[in-house]
């Protein structure tokens, strides 16, 4: 067989695979335990200039 020739059996095996679902999972939801910080302190603005500073360098 040549390259790129159809090969039937290796179509109908991608099918099947990609048609089985996978319930193998678990399908509780993971609880986060912890601390989220964020500083909104700086203006988008400000930090644009800073970017323009720092790619003028």
């Amino acid at each position: 067989m040549s390259m790129g020739a159809y090969d039937e059996d290796e179509h109908e095996r991608r099918e099947a695979k990609a048609a089985a679902v996978d319930t193998d999972f678990d399908d509780e939801r993971t609880e986060y335990r912890g601390k989220l910080e964020y500083d909104s302190g700086e203006s988008a603005e400000a930090l644009l200039d800073q970017f323009k500073e720092m790619k003028s360098r």
